[in-house]
């Protein structure tokens, strides 16, 4: 299989709000920030890179027929919805809120001096309309070290959370002589998104915040991390 050819996403060339209580990166178009170029890539339609200040927070609001993971880097996170969901979301946390029908919810940072960071993530599901649901789950970085660990599959499969679309997501950490190979299967897309510090993705490197999509079949291989925290989205 031959070695992908990255396009790359810089951080810097990423939208960017100073809201005061919350500091936003848009790798798409979102809300204030449209860039033709970059409005999606298949059904991954959202990853804004959020720091939310202490004691700050999205009040409550709505949202329709989309698939929603919150991906906590650093933090914690309160989380109250309409279907009577009420949790805590913390470093290592995933959680999957399928709008489906309609939903509202309310995010909070509930530290009076620690400020979260996240990852917003919204991928469009198979079918519009579907009944609305909940997930919760919690990968250590044991699970992902060295490794890229699934997180998100379209079956939950091995013990990740369950999506409505035909996508798996994967979560990795990777230092020093830590790496690993992913295939992706011809007819398939990947979404690289470097969550901190930085990794070699073949001849290509990626730092913080930075993103990368090719096109299968093609072999992705990750080494030569720095403290390096990566999602790889592999889509339809």
């Amino acid at each position: 299989m031959p070695p992908a050819v990255l396009e790359v996403r810089r951080a810097s060339e990423r939208g960017y709000f100073d809201h005061g209580w919350l500091k936003t990166y848009h790798t798409f178009s979102f809300a204030d920030y449209q860039d033709p170029e970059w409005i999606e890539y298949g059904p991954l339609r959202v990853i804004n890179d959020d720091r939310v200040a202490a004691g700050e927070g999205f009040g409550k609001h709505g949202h329709r027929d989309m698939e929603i993971l919150t991906y906590i880097l650093a933090g914690e996170l309160q989380h109250r919805d309409s279907m009577g969901n009420g949790s805590v979301i913390r470093a290592g946390d995933v959680q999957r809120m399928s709008a489906g029908t309609g939903v509202t919810h309310s995010e909070f940072n509930p530290s009076a001096d620690t400020e979260v960071h996240l990852l917003q993530i919204w991928i469009t599901p198979e079918a519009l309309r579907l009944p609305p649901g909940y997930e919760q789950k919690h990968f250590t970085a044991a699970d992902k070290r060295g490794r890229l660990r699934l997180i998100a599959s379209h079956d939950g499969g091995e013990g990740s959370v369950s999506l409505r679309q035909d996508a798996r997501v994967y979560a990795g950490l990777f230092t020093g002589a830590e790496r690993a190979d992913y295939e992706l299967a011809g007819g398939r897309r990947a979404w690289l998104q470097v969550a901190g510090g930085a990794v070699s993705v073949g001849d290509t490197r990626l730092e913080a915040g930075d993103g990368a999509r090719t096109a299968g079949p093609a072999r992705l291989t990750l080494h030569d991390g720095a403290d390096a925290e990566v999602l790889l989205f592999d889509l339809p």
